[in-house]
């Protein structure tokens, strides 16, 4: 099967997609000269895509800007000659199925296959649908989605089918080497542990509470790993030179293998992304979710609450953050095992485990009409 893939911009819109391609291989439906992933030449996608060893192609395009509307006119123009590049790049490919995840990448190149009457879906992994999948709606063959939120927001509702993240599906199947607390952190396996992270960057909320919450933490009957995120962790380095936090906190820039982490932990406390949570569920981790109030339509928040509501997490908004709001919650799931452990079923009821098998049964089946 010849697929083109589009989303750009952030890891929610990619990691779907890289999931899926790895599935499409293992498989043997498609082989790598099969498979296309479109997107821009400045989105995040330039790099994870080619790095990974998937054929990569580039669309210049914008998104609309909301504060200054007469820089719209540029983007317009960009558009009509996006949809004139997308033509070009679809005519050449041939896909059987062309399949958009967000971003106005997507937008162009997934509009432009619904024209051409090539088979055409979209994925939308958050609980709010972003502008390119609202848009594209009306126009693609099928609707895959994550959240049950996310559903209300479409019109179409005979398009919809419920799949899960395929991120799911990714990190169950990936053979990652477990994480040996002992000899890679020198920690206790024996102890309940909490892994504080707030991505591969870091978030600079996440960082200043723990900052403010060590010598509190140091006195718990738990261990804490404590990823502070590359860009900030020289800073915090300097700051805790010389300060005695104890041997049950380990400071690290970034979690390599993640995979092999998350199931020897006792909770998470973490940012709200698509594809975090897509992680988390599938493995049955419990969480305290600290939602980004710096995305879009505040989508992360909505992530969240989902997840609160069935049970399968704790929030607490940025807003609310405190030493003692941050340190109380660690506490209630750390030390109530009876609760970490019906957060733990709560959280493994969402995951979807066969949820990239489950897209690609959608793709085959408008392939075929």
């Amino acid at each position: 099967m010849r697929v083109i893939f589009s989303g750009g911009g952030t890891g929610g819109h990619i990691y779907p997609i890289m999931a899926l391609i790895e599935r499409l291989k293992e498989e043997g439906i498609s082989r790598d000269d099969e498979i296309l992933f479109v997107g821009t030449k400045k989105g995040l996608e330039s790099k994870i895509v080619p790095a990974a060893g998937v054929n990569f192609a580039t669309i210049d395009i914008q998104g609309f800007d909301r504060k200054h509307p007469l820089n719209n006119f540029k983007t317009i123009q960009l558009f009509l000659k996006a949809t004139k590049r997308a033509k070009q790049i679809l005519t050449d490919f041939k896909p059987d199925v062309v399949l958009g995840t967000g971003g106005y990448v997507s937008g162009a190149i997934v509009y432009e296959a619904s024209k051409m009457k090539i088979p055409t879906m979209i994925h939308e992994s958050n609980s709010v649908v972003g502008v390119a999948n609202k848009f594209l709606g009306h126009y693609v063959d099928r609707i895959c989605y994550t959240f049950d939120d996310a559903a209300k927001e479409f019109s179409e509702k005979k398009k919809l089918v419920k799949t899960g993240n395929p991120r799911s599906q990714q990190v169950l199947s990936l053979n990652a080497k477990p994480v040996d607390l002992a000899a890679d952190l020198g920690l206790n396996p024996q102890i309940p542990t909490v892994l504080v992270f707030g991505g591969s960057r870091g978030a600079l909320a996440i960082n200043r509470v723990m900052l403010k919450s060590l010598m509190e933490l140091k006195k718990k009957p738990y261990q804490v790993i404590w990823a502070t995120g590359t860009y900030y962790y020289d800073a915090i380095a300097k700051k805790l030179d010389g300060v005695d936090y104890g041997d049950s906190i380990k400071v690290v820039p970034y979690i390599a293998n993640m995979p092999g982490l998350l199931p020897e932990m006792t909770c998470v406390v973490s940012r709200s992304g698509a594809t975090s949570l897509a992680e988390f569920t599938a493995l049955g981790v419990p969480v305290i979710l600290i939602p980004s109030p710096n995305v879009t339509h505040n989508h992360q928040m909505k992530n969240a609450m989902d997840l609160e509501k069935a049970g399968a997490a704790l929030v607490i908004a940025e807003d609310d953050l405190s030493e003692n709001t941050f340190v109380s919650s660690i506490d209630h799931l750390l030390l109530d095992q009876t609760y970490a452990e019906k957060m733990s079923r709560a959280s493994k009821a969402l995951g979807v485990p066969d949820a990239s098998d489950q897209v690609i049964r959608v793709m085959k089946e408008i392939a075929k009409k």
